[in-house]
């Protein structure tokens, strides 16, 4: 990671979930500005770093965040990267009121099911040529 990548937020995603990708691709078209770096947790990369981090096995099913050197999951992670984007989708960050239980009950909920919902690749996504700086493999 070069320093730019150091200061700059990363998210961690399930690379082979449908749900996961179009999720990551919402974001590049809806954040403010370019500020997010994505791995999947499949990759090299993400699977060193999370070997790091203090995070319980049980949060490997969601979606984490690194920012300002503070490591998110679950609803916790969703509600920051939401607090990025533009428009009224920022102010999703209001749930973050809601009890965290609560809010990660739902969000476990649906995580479990995504496939299931969604589906899933065979192989993580291949971001575009335009993207790949983004990206850290």
């Amino acid at each position: 990671m070069n320093n730019n990548e150091d200061t700059q937020p990363l998210i961690i995603f399930d690379g082979v979930c449908n749900f996961c990708n179009s999720s990551v691709s919402f974001i590049i078209r809806n954040e403010e500005k370019e500020m997010f770096y994505f791995t999947p947790n499949q990759s090299v990369y993400a699977q060193k770093l999370l070997k790091k981090l203090p995070i319980h096995k049980t949060e490997l099913d969601s979606i984490i965040l690194i920012k300002n050197a503070q490591l998110y999951t679950k609803s916790d992670a969703a509600l920051e990267i939401a607090k990025e984007l533009k428009g009224l989708w920022s102010y999703l960050y209001f749930f973050k009121v809601l009890p965290k239980v609560f809010r990660d009950y739902f969000y476990v909920l649906f995580a479990k099911n995504r496939y299931k919902f969604f589906g899933k690749k065979d192989s993580c996504m291949v971001p575009s040529k335009n993207l790949l700086k983004r990206f850290i493999l």
